[in-house]
């Protein structure tokens, strides 16, 4: 969406929330100083990829393997999969990209993964696995395979567990800057905000049905626990 206003005006203000690269997307010049009618938030950085990776290992400490779901169609599929590279290496888990651009690659794909123990899965923000999220969630379930989230509503639907930012704070904080450019601040001057505020939730009903036991320090740090 935001590439395609860019495409429509150079001029009016447009303030995009839910990004992982502006810079890499060609919407801004820099962080600090966009430079163009466009500024706004960054809903996830790298290092949410090292969390992701320390999750699956503290809750499955015999984790050796994880399949890095996405469709690598989408813009932030590489710039994920670096982030998440050094951190997986440093826990043991051998990180497997996993491409996947329809229902059947994610089914032959998580079912192919599930065949050698000690496996689980990372799924990353991504518009075409949120859209088939209850398909994913399905077969990790299935396959007793611990899986990582980017949002929270997927440990509702019955995801193991997630981490990322805080989507309401980040909708009152894009509010704000709407609030300050409509009062005459020029967007090429207002800087690319990066998150602040994380949210980790779990499932313990997920969590028994793998046989997963979640340690204390786990539980503690939760923002939202779903029994």
């Amino acid at each position: 969406m935001a590439a395609a206003l860019q495409k429509e005006s150079s001029t009016i203000p447009i303030v995009f929330v839910s990004l992982a690269d502006p810079i890499g997307a060609g919407f801004v010049a820099s962080l600090a100083r966009p430079g163009g009618n466009m500024t706004g938030l960054t809903t996830f950085e790298a290092s949410i990829a090292g969390k992701w990776c320390s999750m699956l290992k503290e809750v499955a400490p015999g984790i050796k393997r994880a399949a890095f779901v996405a469709n690598p169609e989408i813009q932030t599929y590489d710039f994920y999969l670096r982030a998440a590279q050094s951190p997986a290496a440093a826990l043991g888990i051998d990180l497997v990209p996993t491409p996947v651009k329809a229902a059947t690659d994610i089914t032959n794909a998580i079912e192919g993964f599930a065949r050698v123990p000690d496996s689980a899965l990372i799924v990353p923000p991504d518009v075409f696995t949120v859209v088939h999220s209850e398909l994913i969630i399905a077969l990790a379930a299935r396959h007793r395979l611990p899986a990582v989230y980017a949002f929270g509503y997927l440990v509702s639907a019955g995801g193991l567990m997630s981490y990322g930012t805080d989507r309401v704070v980040e909708m009152r904080q894009a509010a704000a800057y709407v609030d300050r450019i409509l009062r005459g601040d020029n967007p090429a001057n207002l800087p690319v905000q990066a998150p602040t505020n994380f949210e980790t939730v779990l499932n313990l009903k997920t969590a028994k049905a793998l046989g997963l036991s979640v340690p204390t320090g786990l539980l503690l740090a939760a923002d939202e626990v779903i029994e």
